[in-house]
């Protein structure tokens, strides 16, 4: 039997018994060529997780953190859908083993947000059996705040190399690239992050509903307001908060009214502030930048509606959680009710219940995209009667039921950190 694998499942064995039961993380073991020595899982577990280390990445940079020269500190591995790995070695690499801590999740996430990235990404593997029982083995994987993994990882590499290394010696991938990139290179990283944000800016201000092609050349969507910190999901809460804010200034810039932009980007910030994962603010972020768009598009689509009606439309845009009578609209302008409803289908194409219909749909499916909400509970925050009427309605003017309209459009499309 080879001596360095025998060695190896002795040392995991010693290692996983460090880590409390409660934390289901796993301890590997790779020879310096990159060959798997030995893991605490087994089975299909092991596979899958084995293969989705090296095609997503990690493998190579633990080959090349073997091989630097700055590996007196352990290192932490990220990957684009939020599953890191640490890699620490031992003391003068006495038996040349690559020990590996991992994988947890650094933010709760679910299959079909891992899925979407995934497919987003278009992985050119030959083999992507590993796919499928990656999302089955989401639920299972531990979540953990950079602090807490980082204890455990500081934990192993004391045991390993004796010396005894606070957490300020972490060294995050991140942080390591940072430094050993040259300032011109960084320097046309910025110019290239504002261009991005720029391009993605002025299709707001013009309401250019062909987005696609502007959002596929961008890195993300919020591309200025990078995500660090040890808490991620506060951290992608804040540069969300952030983008919709300049956001609904570029939609004032394209015409679109303070009064129903401000309170139109207030809602999207406290509904990013109450999202529960990555997924649901990946989804939101799409969401509000459609939102705007389509808004500004509308406004210019439309220019010769009258100072009046834009009040209403307004104000229907401000008031979908409750009910809207065309009385309320008259008002609320000075008219009578029927001049105001004459004037507003002259003006809009549509009879003042239609348009309210229209945009109480239209934010449904936004709440359907964006959102884990019941369709009874957006039936009550929409101020319908039901959620039957919500589904009669919806069905009648999408050609689906919301349960369908959400299957095929929730999370589709994930924002990058």
């Amino acid at each position: 039997m080879n001596t360095a694998i025998t060695q190896a499942e002795q040392d995991l064995y010693l290692l996983q018994s460090l880590i409390p039961s409660g934390e289901s993380f796993h301890i590997w073991g790779y020879s310096n060529e990159g060959q798997l020595l030995g893991c605490s899982c087994q089975g299909v577990i092991r596979e899958t997780l084995h293969h989705a280390f090296q095609a997503l990445g990690a493998y190579e940079k633990m080959l090349e953190y073997a091989v630097s020269a700055d590996h007196d500190a352990p290192r932490i591995l990220g990957s684009s859908i939020g599953i890191q790995w640490a890699v620490t070695l031992e003391k003068e690499r006495k038996n040349n083993v690559i020990f590996v801590l991992g994988p947890v999740l650094n933010m709760p996430a679910n299959e079909k947000t891992i899925r979407s990235v995934l497919i987003s990404r278009q992985l050119s593997l030959k083999d992507t059996d590993w796919i499928d029982p990656l999302c089955t083995l989401i639920p299972m994987l531990p979540v953990m705040s950079y602090a807490v993994f980082g204890r455990y990882v500081m934990l192993v590499h004391n045991v390993l190399t004796g010396d005894q290394l606070g957490m300020e010696a972490l060294n995050r991938e991140a942080k390591i690239q940072e430094k050993e990139q040259p300032y011109d290179i960084n320097q046309r990283n910025r110019i290239g992050v504002y261009q991005s944000e720029q391009a993605l800016l002025d299709v707001v201000r013009r309401g250019d509903i062909n987005y696609h092609q502007v959002l596929n050349r961008s890195s993300s969507l919020s591309p200025g307001v990078p995500v660090h910190g040890r808490d991620p999901l506060r951290q992608m809460k804040t540069s969300i908060v952030v983008f919709t804010t300049l956001v609904t200034r570029a939609a004032m810039e394209g015409g679109l009214s303070p009064e129903l932009a401000y309170p139109l980007g207030d809602s999207y910030i406290q509904t990013a502030e109450d999202c529960r994962d990555s997924g649901e603010l990946n989804s939101l972020a799409h969401a509000m930048y459609h939102d705007f768009i389509y808004r500004v598009h509308q406004l210019r689509a439309n220019p010769h509606c009258s100072h009046a009606i834009q009040k209403c439309c307004d104000y229907i845009e401000l008031s979908l959680d409750r009910k809207i009578h065309a009385k309320d609209l008259a008002a609320l302008v000075g008219y009578t009710e029927y001049y105001l409803t004459e004037k507003f289908k002259n003006e809009t194409g549509l009879s003042v219940s239609d348009y309210v219909r229209n945009a109480k749909i239209n934010r449904a499916k936004m709440l359907l995209q964006s959102t884990d909400m019941s369709v009874s509970e957006i039936a009550e925050r929409l101020a319908f009667n039901s959620a039957n009427y919500l589904i009669r309605v919806f069905k009648e003017l999408e050609g689906c039921t919301p349960a369908a309209y959400r299957e095929r459009h929730h999370l589709e499309t994930p924002l990058q950190s």
